[in-house]
């Protein structure tokens, strides 16, 4: 597995570099955030990398630095976001700071998709963090409100669905369904 590389950009593209790593070529896919912060051609580059497997390729995706690896794996596993779209999310910043909006502005990604990965993220979101939430804090409503839902709007939502629902998970589904209904 090629997890870190350092070498010489030899080659600048609209989503992807060549870096030269004594003497052999790496093909580097890179978002159009971390391509807009490269050196020059022929300055020296150190990327974190990601390689991807499937039946009929093999793609080499670079970060410049852990953390934003570490986001890639975690959208990369989310069904229905490839591996380019995941890299761009992951360069957008922390996950527990990207919104719908966010989302729906990465090409491919619409309303409909961008919540469903919202939703997706909401169990993931705490484990990335790293934090524990206060006790007594709904953490739907947290959820929903950290996802880019103003709260007023959250607590309208939450009211209007079953009391019978416990999980945070379960309550942020069914606001997202009453919200994107409204």
């Amino acid at each position: 597995m090629i997890s870190y590389l350092e070498g010489e950009i030899i080659l600048k593209r609209e989503k992807f570099i060549f870096l030269d790593v004594n003497g052999v070529g790496y093909k580097v896919f890179l978002s159009k955030i971390a391509l807009s912060k490269l050196p020059e051609i022929n300055k020296i580059l150190k990327v974190f990398c990601f390689l991807s497997v499937r039946e009929n390729a093999m793609e080499l995706y670079g970060f410049l630095n852990q953390k934003e690896l570490e986001t890639f794996e975690i959208l990369d596993k989310i069904r229905g976001i490839g591996p380019k779209a995941a890299m761009e999310i992951a360069s957008l910043g922390p996950l527990d700071k990207i919104d719908e909006k966010l989302l729906e502005k990465i090409p491919g990604i619409g309303r409909k998709k961008a919540m469903a990965i919202i939703l997706e993220l909401t169990g993931k979101l705490k484990n990335v963090s790293g934090q524990e939430k206060a006790t007594g804090v709904d953490e739907a409503e947290e959820g929903l409100v950290n996802l880019g839902f103003s709260r007023q709007n959250v607590k309208n939502a939450l009211s209007q669905i079953s009391k019978d629902i416990k999980t945070p998970e379960q309550k942020i589904k069914e606001v997202l369904k009453f919200l994107g209904k409204n």
